[in-house]
């Protein structure tokens, strides 16, 4: 196992990984922003160099204070071998099993690796599966017609963090607040705004590049507001050179239909995100 400090490297490693998209989606995601500021502190762990089989990004130690905290545990994994993944992930020095985490992937296999590991640690683990999306050429993003007396764009501020919170259907407490606050804090964001600056809908970017927490508020739905929102927050990540994609919960039909009428494609797969939780030990 190592961790990969240099520059060049990670440099060497982010092409590596681009001519393996989309397998590669999150991951690419997260070593790019590492190769860009490092906004929220990650870093990258390979079995070997440069030969390396498997990638692994995760928060630096000593980052998550909480450890409960699965909202800012943020990991994601690529292998080009099955034995090699398994090897690291169940390694503690890659991935600390003590504290609460999440896993992104887009790979088959290494869902099935946690899920052994999990059982054989007792931990708890929950599995969400999601739909990806990408847009085959974001150039092709117009700045579309945006007619409207009542709103207005703009960015995201840490201020609406609780509003995102409020809505969201994993939010609702303190650690996924201080998540949202991190993700308005560090990655681009586009929203629609009132004539008194309260939110009517926006989306965000998160730490592996993905668009997320698209949401519009009922009272301006039907109007095609997220449409405009996408293409203003698509046209921000293809100057910054990221693929844009999206990954979305199956039964969320109108997020994936918004996505579809915006030229995205669906791709074929699974999005893999896992929450692993350690089972808290039994008062004696």
């Amino acid at each position: 196992m190592l961790i990969l400090s240099c520059a060049s490297k990670l440099q060497f490693l982010e092409g590596v990984l681009r001519r393996s998209l989309p397998q590669t989606l999150p991951i690419y995601g997260a070593v790019m922003h590492i190769n860009r500021g490092n906004p929220v502190q990650h870093e990258v762990v390979v079995d070997s160099w440069p030969e390396f089989k498997t990638v692994l990004t995760r928060p630096r130690k000593g980052v998550i204070k909480n450890k409960l905290d699965f909202y800012a545990n943020l990991h994601a994994a690529f292998y080009s071998d099955m034995d090699s993944c398994q090897a690291l992930l169940e390694n503690e020095d890659s991935i600390d099993w003590g504290r609460a985490f999440q896993m992104q992937v887009f790979q088959d296999g290494v869902n099935e690796i946690i899920q052994d590991i999990a059982k054989t640690r007792g931990v708890h683990l929950k599995t969400y599966n999601y739909v990806t999306l990408t847009h085959p050429n974001p150039s092709t993003l117009s700045e579309g017609r945006f007619k409207s007396d009542l709103l207005h764009f703009g960015t995201l501020k840490p201020s609406h963090a609780s509003s995102l919170n409020d809505v969201w259907d994993f939010g609702g407490n303190d650690r996924s607040l201080c998540y949202l606050e991190s993700l308005i804090r560090n990655f681009p964001s586009a929203c629609l705004l009132d004539k008194e600056g309260q939110l009517a809908a926006w989306c965000l970017i998160d730490p592996y590049g993905c668009l997320t927490h698209g949401y519009t508020f009922p009272q301006y739905r039907g109007q095609g507001w997220i449409g405009l929102i996408l293409q203003n927050l698509g046209r921000q990540m293809h100057a910054l050179g990221f693929p844009l994609y999206a990954a979305v919960l199956a039964e969320n039909e109108p997020s994936i239909r918004s996505l579809l009428n915006q030229g995205f494609h669906i791709l074929p797969g699974t999005y893999y995100t896992l929450i692993s939780t350690p089972v808290p030990n039994p008062k004696h």
